[in-house]
């Protein structure tokens, strides 16, 4: 992620077993409660049938496009910096995801949705990639996994479901919802594949609260380029998949042990990203899953502890109603305000630690 949520020097973790997280008096940034989103009526499995395809859609593909746009804006700002990267440390991201774009487009290497730019780009062979990721021993022995919802994860989650585990996938960019889970059992033969999407996610999932007691066993994440030596990962440059890694933290869902998976084309596979420059936000994964091969990374990249909140801008927080009621709550909860991170402004990057081996 680029723009907002960066950098925690203080992560907002929840431990349900830990008398300190449940007293404010002692930590004011920690509390226990039980906290629900606001129905979703029109989106929950019960009420599939008052549920808005058309409408759904149409919001999605708003937000999606007015996010792109956004995201290009960025980028051209960034290619014209006159002062060189130092300047913004952003700048050498936007520079490797173009020319991972780029190639794609040109080699025709992309699939729909086209064109592949600022997108996690859905790719010639990413069910290749899929079955490879399904024969993995982790995946094989997981009872839940979490799928990103981009194009070249469907296949991924249609074989979640048709093993019979449980899915749990976000809504896209977090705007419109929160997490769903879904199972084969709220399916049919039918409606499996229409699951598979995102407007089937929305019809067809269960929506979940923050409060929900659930461990997931493999993560996979979508990306746009990713280094197999190392595991360091770019994604499409918003921040949602480390939000959403931080709240599955902060719900105690995952920990440091927690696979993360990515699937990309071997052409998204590059050397070049500098370690010593991501911020300790940034989600490194340890199975890269292509369509000719499956590499263990092995990083030794330390995973993100939970949200940042004084590093989390406002606009991003404006953008997600589930972070802003989250955020609301705590500090009724405590008497006592979150830090807010700066507008807009990129902090320094984080200095990486190497885990022993």
């Amino acid at each position: 992620m680029d723009s907002s949520m960066i950098r925690l020097s203080t992560p907002f973790t929840h431990n349900r077993n830990c008398h300190l997280f449940a007293n404010p008096k002692l930590n004011p940034h920690f509390a226990s409660f039980s906290f629900r989103p606001q129905s979703r009526k029109n989106y929950s499995n019960s009420d599939a049938k008052e549920f808005d395809e058309l409408a759904y859609e149409a919001e999605r593909l708003r937000l999606d496009a007015k996010a792109r746009e956004s995201m290009a804006q960025t980028s051209q700002r960034m290619a014209e910096t006159t002062a060189g990267e130092e300047d913004d440390p952003r700048a050498w991201k936007w520079v490797i995801r173009k020319r991972v774009w780029d190639l794609m487009e040109a080699q025709n290497i992309a699939q729909n949705p086209r064109p592949v730019h600022h997108r996690i780009p859905n790719f010639v062979g990413a069910s290749a990639a899929a079955k490879k990721l399904s024969e993995l021993e982790a995946f094989v022995m997981a009872k839940c996994v979490k799928v990103n919802p981009d194009s070249p994860q469907k296949q991924v989650r249609f074989l979640t479901l048709s093993d019979g585990k449980k899915l749990l996938t976000p809504q896209p960019r977090l705007r419109t919802g929160f997490f769903s889970i879904l199972e084969s059992s709220m399916l049919t033969a039918s409606t499996i594949n229409e699951a598979c999407t995102s407007v089937g996610v929305a019809k067809y999932g269960r929506p979940i609260g923050l409060d929900e007691k659930i461990k997931v066993d493999v993560i996979v994440i979508g990306s746009v380029a990713v280094d197999p030596k190392t595991g360091a990962r770019l994604g499409k440059g918003e921040g949602f998949a480390e939000l959403e890694y931080g709240m599955l933290r902060y719900m105690g869902a995952i920990d440091d042990s927690t696979p993360v998976v990515t699937s990309v084309h071997d052409c998204q596979l590059v050397d070049e990203i500098p370690v010593e420059k991501l911020l300790v936000h940034d989600v490194p994964v340890d199975i890269i899953c292509t369509p000719t091969q499956v590499i263990f990374t092995n990083t030794a990249i330390s995973k993100p502890q939970g949200i940042y909140w004084d590093k989390l801008s406002p606009e991003k927080l404006g953008q997600i109603r589930i972070l802003r009621e989250l955020k609301s709550r705590i500090e009724r909860e405590t008497g006592q305000s979150l830090p807010c991170g700066p507008s807009e402004r990129l902090p320094p990057t984080a200095q990486r630690r190497r885990r022993r081996s």
